[in-house]
């Protein structure tokens, strides 16, 4: 298979605004021990993304400084030890960064085939946020059948696939949007809608549930929501943190609260996971979401597509809150 010697990418320039992402030319990428060399033909757009171009995301050492997150397209050349996949698949991955070019080079244990007919738009819409609601709601959450959970952003990419993930396992959800639009979406997909801006939270959990609480939050707010999620917990209920767009530190911590309810309050990242784990996940989905996505069930909400050159402008989409699931950059 014949490969340009180089490639472009978006690169971060300096820490900032949207319009620090950049087009630069630069050597076409060679795939590692383990790798897939995939030539891009879509890539996912994340709040990470959004963190990390604004400096606020932590970069350990040897993290890829680019961003994007999720991929979709065609494989195009195997590292050695690869024999899961052939040159022309159809896949998606989950990158460790370095999504937002013409080539992206991607641990084979984070590569997927793409589910039955989903385009290229669709299937670089699903890695990042299934691979997070699976590992934080489902693995780390403990959410299963029968339980109730509450997913905080309704509408964003997360909070629409973790709400559709509960549709299909058979798991009562709330979630919380800030508008009347978007909480139309979040009934229709299976849940009930909690207008922040009207309605405290907290209080509304308590009577829809007379008083019992729910099993497992998913929360992307962090400090200012605290007390509040634990007030909204079942006994023995779990809230995992996934972000802090409401502050990354919590006053006044109601800690016989948490006491009370034998609660436990967790979170975690997936970008500095170990591929070990990383892999371990992708197993997961190919077992227990992959049927859905290829029957045609829990197909990941498009927001809006943009070239990725105008990677800039879906930054700002994502950060004026307007959006409702997922944005995404078509790259070829």
């Amino acid at each position: 298979m014949h490969l340009p010697q180089t490639m472009t990418l978006i690169e971060i320039t300096e820490p900032g605004g949207p319009d620090v992402l950049q087009p630069r030319e630069v050597p076409l990428p060679a795939p590692g021990p383990g790798e897939v060399l995939i030539r891009v033909h879509a890539a996912g757009v994340n709040r990470p993304d959004v963190l990390q171009r604004s400096g606020h995301y932590p970069m350990k050492p040897g993290m890829n400084p680019n961003p994007g997150l999720e991929v979709a397209g065609e494989v195009v050349a195997l590292g050695t030890g690869v024999s899961q996949f052939a040159l022309g698949d159809r896949v998606c991955a989950l990158t460790n960064g370095g999504g937002y070019a013409q080539y992206c080079a991607v641990p084979a244990g984070q590569t997927l085939p793409i589910p039955g007919d989903l385009s290229w738009i669709q299937a670089a819409a699903i890695p990042e946020t299934f691979f997070t609601v699976w590992a934080n709601l489902f693995s780390i959450g403990g959410a299963r059948k029968g339980q109730r959970v509450l997913i905080h952003g309704g509408t964003s990419g997360i909070g629409t696939t973790a709400l559709m993930l509960c549709q299909e396992l058979g798991i009562e959800a709330f979630a919380t949007a800030g508008n009347a639009d978007k909480c139309a979406v979040i009934r229709q997909l299976g849940a009930e809608p909690i207008n922040y801006q009207e309605q405290d939270f907290a209080q509304v959990i308590a009577e829809k549930t007379a008083g019992q609480g729910v099993n497992v939050i998913l929360d992307i707010m962090g400090g200012s929501y605290l007390n509040s999620n634990v007030a909204a917990l079942a006994l023995e209920g779990r809230l995992v943190m996934l972000g802090f767009l409401g502050g990354a530190r919590a006053k006044d911590i109601d800690l016989m609260a948490i006491m009370g309810k034998r609660a436990v309050v967790t979170g975690s990242l997936l970008r500095p996971r170990p591929g070990a784990e990383k892999a371990a996940i992708a197993e997961h989905l190919l077992q227990h979401v992959w049927p859905a996505l290829a029957a045609g069930r829990c197909r990941p909400m498009i927001d809006k597509v943009y070239p990725y050159t105008e990677a800039a402008l879906a930054h700002g989409r994502m950060e004026g809150g307007e959006h409702i699931g997922k944005i995404v950059l078509q790259v070829a």
